[in-house]
């Protein structure tokens, strides 16, 4: 039994979208067998970072205080997202600049050095994109993704972090259910 949290990083709260399908399809499968909290960031309030000594000085807010309090019960945390502009969204990748903080997710040193605080933790990421994930993977070489892995969650002390990458997400319906079945089972087996 894991205990388990699944960040919901579509930035839209209009319950249509397969990346909030797949949440819930993961959400469904842990909870056969282990605890299961899940964060919706699309439903969160916080502001945007525009100062770097807001990051590493000021208390940040409350939903973002929460959030911090469910990363550090985790024992893995998944995050779906959809890939925009080639990336993570923007509202995600704020999210992560608040709750990633100095303090909680990293030390720095006097030598000006950093350590990440959030190890013992596994991840996975799932990543939905309309391009094929083979052209994703060998053409544009996972950038997005792999950036997330290790300036992001690496960083910060999480390993070993799985990746699932679901291309043609506009494909037909069957296509989209056996991948909702997939995500469910990894959410059974707590991977």
């Amino acid at each position: 039994m894991a205990r388990i949290l699944i960040i919901d990083g579509h930035p839209s709260g209009e319950p249509d979208h397969y990346v909030h399908a797949l949440a819930s399809a993961y959400q469904k499968g842990a909870a056969q067998g282990h605890e299961v909290r899940r964060l919706d960031i699309a439903q969160l309030e916080f502001p945007v970072l525009r100062e770097p000594r807001i990051w590493s000085e000021l208390e940040p807010e409350e939903d973002i205080l929460k959030a911090q309090g469910d990363i550090k019960w985790a024992e893995h945390i998944v995050i779906v997202y959809p890939l925009w502009l080639g990336d993570v969204p923007a509202l995600l990748k704020a999210f992560l600049e608040q709750v990633l903080r100095p303090g909680f997710a990293i030390e720095i040193t006097a030598q000006a050095k950093w350590r990440g605080l959030l190890t013992g933790k596994s991840a996975r990421v799932i990543v939905t994109m309309g391009t094929p994930a083979p052209v994703y993977r060998l053409f544009f070489r996972s950038h997005s993704v792999k950036s997330l892995r290790r300036h992001i969650l690496k960083f910060v002390g999480i390993d070993p972090i799985a990746t699932t990458i679901i291309g043609r997400v506009d494909s037909w319906p069957g296509y989209r259910k056996k991948w909702l079945k997939r995500v469910e089972e990894f959410g059974r087996r707590g991977r």
